[in-house]
This record gives structure tokens, sequence and C-alpha cells, in this order.
């Protein structure tokens, strides 16, 4: 039976990312999809950028967390103390992790289990990964009350996990591919408290597409980047994110020096076509060596020069086209760097039916 419900649900994540489906309209009607085997209480499904591994987009079930308890939950997320975040659990290759399954130690440390759910009056979390290609490409905070997760739905969210993991590959790749576009660097400066101390006119643009998606998006979105900050070595941390209209951006924020101790600023800008770059040749499942090729090939760079420059052979160089050509579904060079620049491409409609019919 569970078998079976696995490979229809797999099925229907196909056909879902054969739609055409943008990250969050995915992520929103698997939850649904996956609620008819897997009941939860409360569910939160994010798209995780695979160069940073920071949340760059998020959805929820019919639940919501509680308002006053989302910068919490952001706090924590990128807290280095806390057990199994997305981030390390994405560094670390896991696939599925039950708060039920840490040691008494790290439970007892779980600023999630203690300072959020328990008050909440919830008391098991489950964790999946959603993976393609060697990549992390999402995750899924599970949590409800009384009963942990079982085996069996362990065994059942693994088996549909990698579904889950190419749906949402093929929806970040089409959206990389139409997410640039015009703006101005705006800045934010975060208090010690995570209230917003600052904030420019073009700011107030971001926090409006932002809250678009949900209430409230903004403020957690700066509360990750102000943990971030305070935990990195060098207080510097990076992500990138989405906004309503499918616009990226990125984000950087430092700690201040000579400022109020732990204040915190970040720089918010429209992102580039070569920002986006990294993102489209891992989504393309390029190997490390096709990447290496293709950043090549979007320089301008003859097979001589990419033969010279990587110390490999012409033919070797050649071969590895090819493979990229099939791989991207281009015929040449030209049409590899106008699909590889955002702001370049073309429609990728074909793509989505290749997907299909793997």
């Amino acid at each position: 039976m569970w078998e079976e419900r696995a490979s229809r649900l797999r099925r229907e994540i196909t056909q879902l990312a054969a739609a055409g489906l943008g990250v969050s309209e995915l992520h929103s009607a698997a939850i649904k999809l996956v609620e008819r085997t897997i009941s939860t209480e409360m569910t939160c499904w994010a798209s995780i950028d695979p160069e940073t591994q920071v949340i760059s987009s998020m959805v929820s079930g019919a639940n919501r967390i509680p308002a006053e308890y989302e910068p919490r939950l952001a706090e924590a997320e990128y807290s280095l103390e806390e057990p199994h975040t997305f981030a390390a659990l994405a560094r670390r290759g896991d696939t599925l992790a039950r708060l039920s399954d840490l040691p008494g130690e790290d439970r007892w440390r779980s600023t999630r289990l203690h300072d959020i759910w328990e008050p909440l009056g919830i008391d098991e979390e489950l964790r999946v990964m959603f993976r393609a290609g060697g990549v992390c490409w999402g995750g899924a905070g599970m949590v409800r009350s009384g009963v942990d997760f079982t085996a069996r739905e362990l065994e059942f969210l693994a088996a549909i996990e990698p579904a889950i993991g190419s749906a949402t590959r093929l929806a970040m790749r089409s959206e990389a591919q139409g997410g640039t576009g015009p703006g101005r660097p705006a800045l934010v400066l975060i208090g010690a408290d995570g209230q917003l101390v600052g904030v420019t006119p073009d700011a107030r643009e971001w926090q409006e597409r932002l809250d678009a998606i949900a209430p409230g998006r903004f403020q957690v979105m700066m509360q990750i980047m102000a943990s971030g900050s305070h935990s990195a070595e060098t207080g510097y941390f990076r992500a990138r994110l989405r906004d309503a209209d499918g616009r990226w951006a990125v984000l950087q924020a430092s700690t201040l020096i000579g400022g109020e101790e732990d204040q915190v600023a970040v720089s918010i800008e429209p992102v580039t076509g070569d920002q986006l770059i990294g993102l489209l040749l891992l989504a393309y499942d390029l190997s490390a060596r096709e990447r290496e090729i293709c950043r090549e090939v979007i320089g301008g760079h003859s097979t001589a020069e990419i033969s010279h420059h990587l110390f490999i052979s012409a033919h070797t160089v050649q071969d590895h086209l090819k493979s990229v050509f099939a791989k991207v579904g281009v015929r040449s060079r030209g049409e590899l760097v106008a699909r590889l620049r955002p702001e370049n491409s073309d429609a990728h409609m074909d793509e989505v039916g290749r997907f299909a019919r793997l």
C-alpha cells in the first residue's frame, strides 16, 4: 500500500513539474499531496540556494506558525548551536532528520523545541531534504504533537523525496532564467533586538514585494540575515531570494563596527545575469568540469583557449560540450550562452516537456 502511494505521488509530482509551476506554487501543491499520507499540525517547505545553503523562498501549509514565533524560528535556523538546521543537513548530505533521534544533550539544546514547539504544544519534528543530482534544492519541516513520525512514514518520504528534489530544481531553473530585472540598491539597519532601525525607500519596496508572498516575510528574512552575520566568524553573511514577481535579489549582511552593539546592516540589490549563472549550471546537473567549460564559453573563449586554460585536449573540450548541449537542450555555443544568461533567455517550455518524459 505504501509503495503504491509513493509511486502515485511521484507521478503526481512529475505532473506538477511538467505544468511549469514556480517553486512556491509547486511546493504548495505538493504539501497537499503529501498530507494525504503524512499528517502534520504545521509544515513549512523551503527552496534552498544550492550555492549558499540559505533559504530563498518559503511556503506554509494550511496552518502557519504564529507571527510572534517566526523571528525566533529564523534566529534558531542560523544559530551554530541549533541541531538539524536546513543548512547543516544540506552540508552533511542528510535526507531525513527527526528531533527524537537526537541524543539527549542535543535535544536539550534545541531552541526550536524548547522556545517554539513546546510553548505551542508540539513535541515532534521531522525535516526532509529535497535533493537532485547530488545537490540540495529544498527542504520541509513537519511538526505534530503526541505521535512521533514512524519508520514507515520515513520510508515513504525517502521514496518521494527525489521526485520533489527534481521538480524543485526544474522550478528554480525556470525562475533563474527570467529572474533579473531593474532596480536600485537598498539598505536596512537591524538593531540588536532584531527590529528594523532604519529602512531606505527602496528597501521599503522590497518589503512590500516579500510581504506580498506572506505577511511578515521581509522581517523574517532580515532576522535570518542578522542571525547569519552574528554566527559567521567574519561577521558577513550572503543570501539570495525571490519576490512575489519572481525577481531575484542579492542580500549581504555585515555587523557594524563603531555602532551600537550587535547592529547589522543589510544591503539588497537586484541580481545580474552573471550572479545567477552558478545556480543555473547546478540546475542543469552539469559536472564540475562541464561548469568550468560553460564559464569559458560564456567568456567568449575558443576551443583552443579553453583547452589551454583547463589543461585538457581540444577533443576533450568538444566531448564535454557535446554533453553540455544535451543536458541544456541546445545545439550551439550561441544558444548555450543565451540559455545561461537570464536576460537573454528564450522560452523554456521545451525543457518542461523533456522533464515530463524522463
